[in-house]
């Protein structure tokens, strides 16, 4: 169900359940920790959270308690998202009723890597944590989080198969093959090196769809500069949307900082649209990408 808000905003009922769930995911909260802290039901949360929910009293308490906007939580204007876990449940949320996914994702969109990048990233992300004065459960409870939302969106995508386009950055692969999958950089030289080869076997995974070009799947390795974000834009059936995101996962990964930005106003959608088209015009495809690859991979991996 949707109504028009006063800008002219579409608003979709089932999206703000959608995004309460996400910023609940992003605090770390539990459907009876969120729902104490409303003094609702367990039952009456789960309805908010499929999108059954109209008063607009129930959607300030919820913005107050979540710490965003209330223009956010309703998807009206821009949506900011303070929170890698509830970001990246935003994109598994965004990706069920896409038909295409175009993106520009270091060093190369999740969705098209191996089972084995899972059980590395899982470490290589609690290491990214434990530079920050965070403590060693709340780091395994991060990343178990995340890595549950990032496998929902993998099997999603593989049962679905939607279109997708993913642009790949040549220097960012680069570095991805000299550093290694790591967290941080003062790790033990043995360990660092199986990190390296973990980079080289996902880089070779890359390499084998572009020479097979499986059906729905194009690859794109751009060598001129991209941006310093990455982006995707999730084209659905009756709207396209953009999520722009300082978070990122691979090589020194960030999980921790950062404000991402998803939005469906015409003007970013167009810009960023123009800015797709015209990496994918320049960038190298199919034998010729695989070709620059491989010679990447001999030049830097192990």
């Amino acid at each position: 169900m949707s109504d028009v808000g006063a800008n002219g905003d579409r608003i979709h009922f089932g999206d703000i359940g959608a995004r309460l769930r996400a910023y609940r995911l992003g605090k770390g909260l539990t459907p009876d920790d969120l729902a104490d802290r409303l003094g609702i039901s367990r039952a009456a949360l789960y309805r908010a959270e499929k999108g059954e929910i109209r008063k607009i009293e129930m959607l300030t308490s919820i913005a107050d308690v979540l710490g965003v906007s209330l223009p956010s939580l309703m998807g009206v204007g821009v949506e900011y998202v303070s929170s890698a876990t509830a970001f990246f449940e935003r994109m598994r949320q965004l990706e069920i009723n896409c038909e295409q996914i175009i993106g520009l994702f270091s060093p190369v969109s999740y969705l098209l890597t191996s089972d084995h990048y899972d059980e590395v990233l899982r470490e290589v992300l609690k290491e990214s944590i434990s530079n920050a004065n965070v403590s060693a459960s709340e780091a395994d409870t991060t990343a178990e989080s995340l890595i549950a939302i990032l496998r929902e969106r993998k099997q999603a995508f593989r049962y679905r198969r939607p279109l997708i386009v993913s642009l790949i950055s040549s220097s960012d692969l680069e570095r991805f093959l000299l550093n290694g999958m790591v967290g941080r950089h003062d790790l033990p030289p043995e360990t660092i090196r199986q990190r390296r080869l973990m980079a080289r076997r996902e880089a070779e995974y890359v390499l084998a769809m572009l020479r097979d070009q499986p059906i729905g799947i194009q690859i794109g390795v751009v060598r001129e500069p991209v941006p310093g974000t990455s982006f995707q834009i999730f084209r659905q059936a009756d709207r396209s949307v953009l999520a722009i995101s300082p978070f990122r996962l691979g090589e020194q990964p960030n999980i921790r900082l950062g404000v991402a930005l998803i939005t469906s106003a015409p003007e970013a959608m167009t810009l960023h649209e123009d800015i797709a088209a015209q990496l994918w015009a320049d960038a190298l495809k199919g034998q010729e990408a695989a070709e620059h690859l491989e010679r990447t991979i001999e030049k830097y991996a192990v």
